[in-house]
């Protein structure tokens, strides 16, 4: 699977997401966030878009210390031609994240040199 680093340095990948297994996927462009160990992250917006069910709420301690409420949904995800089951957090943010959970029993590969992402 290959993604591009984009103007900003970021290490960017297309990934199909659906609201369920047999709706065809919407492309979506994701930003490859290490720091984050679970599946993907979404704008409020990008969810209602894809118009994907709520599965859960949770309170979590951010690295501050405050306290929030997330909202978790699921989606399915074309990864490695394989259609997987995949929690999304909702956010405000303005690019959508792919996390660590979908890292696993891969190898990345960023060359900012040459503009290129590898996930093998």
């Amino acid at each position: 699977m290959n993604g591009h680093v984009d103007d900003s340095l970021r290490a960017l990948l297309e990934v199909h997401v659906g609201k369920t297994q047999s709706i065809q996927a919407t492309e979506i462009t994701v930003w490859i966030d290490r720091a984050f160990d679970g599946f993907l992250v979404f704008s409020k917006s990008l969810i209602d878009r894809l118009d994907l069910n709520q599965e859960a709420t949770a309170e979590a301690i951010l690295a501050d210390g405050s306290c929030v409420v997330l909202e978790s949904y699921i989606c399915y995800v074309n990864w490695f031609d394989e259609v997987v089951a995949a929690q999304v957090i909702a956010n405000d943010g303005k690019i959508p994240l792919i996390g660590t959970e979908f890292l696993a029993n891969h190898q990345l590969f960023v060359d900012y040199a040459n503009g290129r992402v590898s996930i093998s």
